[in-house]
Parts: structure tokens; C-alpha cells; sequence
């Protein structure tokens, strides 16, 4: 969910066959450029924009655009050489969000760890095994003054195949960073079955998956990735937190 201010748009490439993978047989550009036009009146608010291919450990690749939009409202993404109906991006009023918008607070909760999984069975669905992410509760964290990667997502049942993607991106990260910054992960359902949504998912009113919260050490959020992200944007994300 977008509000006015610094947005990330990230997209896919797709043609009738369906989306544009590394195996499709097409040769898929190093960068897209597009224009951000206001849907209802036409103007142009973004000339031009450019975003480079993500494609590390990731599949279909992906071009994040970034850009700053200052109203609530509709917009069309036009790429060059697509469609000229563009792709809608909706930018919402923040009174109408509930999931923690950067530059607030990322509010505490008793996540599920391996000393106490609060009903959610597996705590974590990632193969062949779980993840080490599950030591300290969300809560416990907020406590320890360091920054914060807040990863909720199931690699089991991901509805959109990247959740497992975004947990070993981060995964990566781990060494790297070490103990200068505080790394969670949470499920999107209570067990197996992918039918009860998780606690976790309640507390921060989500409604897609996966989501990667981001902290400063005062547990305010300053990068929030949704739906698909890589290492690369990760880590550019810990540089400019200064964890790295």
C-alpha cells in the first residue's frame, strides 16, 4: 500500500504467454524507462524514469521504480515500448493505511520463536530447514537499541513465489552484517493448511506477501520492501542504514 511521498513501484515484464522469466526465451532489458501520468487527467507527473533489472537469486526478474509523488490519487506506469495503458498505481490517503508506513514506529509484538511458537505450527516453512530467525520475539528486539529486518512471509505457501526468494536474500545478509543489526522472521499462516492467518500478519494488517520491515535503532521504519525484492536492494538498504 503506496501513500503520497518516496514510492516504490516495482514490476514484471509480461507477454500473452504469461510472465517473463530467465527461460522464456526472451532477451529482457538491463533497464526500463517510463513516464508516471495522472490517470484521470492525463498529465504527465514523471517524465522520465528509470530502473534498472533485479534479477539475483530471483525469478522473474524485476525493475524497481522509484519516485516521488506528492498527492493521493491514480496514476498509470507507462513503460516505454508497452502498453500505453500503463499499469495503474494507486496512491492512497495514509489516514486509510493501517500497515506501519515509514517514518513510524514499528509496533511491537510477541512473535513466534523457537522457545514458544504462540500456535503456529511450523514456526518456519523453509526448506529443507527452518530458518535461525526465530530466537527473539519482535518485542525483545525493539528492546536492543540495534536496527531491525522484520521479514514476514512463508516459503511454503507464498501466493506470489517470492517469499522463499526474499527470506534467502536476507539470509545472505546475516554474516555480512553480524550483530549490528537484528534479523526475524515471521509466517503468514498458524500451520499447513494455508487457511488461518498468523498473529503476526494481523498486528501489522497485512494483506499481501511477503513484506520486509526495515528499522533504525529506535525502531522507526525507514525502508519498507513489498511483494518482491532481492539481495542487491537489501543491500542497499543496510548501507544506507549504516549497518554495513
Amino acid at each position: 500500500m503506496l501513500v503520497p511521498g518516496s514510492v516504490r513501484i516495482p514490476i514484471s515484464l509480461a507477454n500473452q504467454a504469461g510472465l517473463l522469466g530467465k527461460t522464456s526465451g526472451v532477451e529482457l532489458p538491463m533497464e526500463l524507462r517510463a513516464q508516471l501520468l495522472n490517470s484521470e487527467t492525463g498529465e504527465v507527473v514523471i517524465a522520465d524514469m528509470i530502473a534498472k533489472k533485479h534479477d539475483a537469486n530471483i525469478d522473474p526478474p524485476y525493475w524497481p521504480f522509484r519516485a516521488d509523488i506528492a498527492s493521493a490519487g491514480i496514476y498509470s506506469l507507462v513503460v516505454e515500448g508497452g502498453s500505453q495503458d500503463g499499469a495503474g498505481v494507486q496512491i492512497l490517503d495514509p489516514a486509510a493505511v493501517s500497515i506501519p508506513l515509514i517514518g513510524t514506529p514499528l509496533p511491537g509484538f510477541d512473535t513466534p520463536t523457537t522457545s514458544d511458537s504462540r500456535g503456529v505450527n511450523p514456526l518456519c516453512t523453509r526448506n529443507p530447514e527452518p530458518c535461525p530467525l526465530h530466537d527473539i520475539t519482535l518485542n525483545e528486539a525493539l528492546k536492543l537499541g540495534k536496527p531491525i529486518a522484520y521479514l514476514v512471509g512463508t516459503p511454503a505457501h507464498c501466493q506470489t513465489g517470492t517469499c522463499s526468494p526474499a527470506l534467502d536474500a536476507l539470509l545472505s545478509m546475516r554474516e555480512v552484517v553480524g550483530d549490528r543489526l537484528t534479523m526475524l522472521h515471521a509466517e503468514i499462516y498458524t500451520d499447513d493448511t494455508a487457511t488461518i492467518v498468523a498473529p503476526a500478519v494481523e498486528a501489522l494488517n497485512m494483506t499481501y506477501e511477503p513484506a520486509l520491515f526495515i528499522t533504525d535503532a529506535k525502531g522507526v521504519l525507514v525502508e519498507r520492501f513489498d511483494a518482491i525484492f532481492d539481495a542487491v536492494e537489501i543491500t542497499e538498504a543496510f548501507t544506507t542504514l549504516g549497518v554495513l
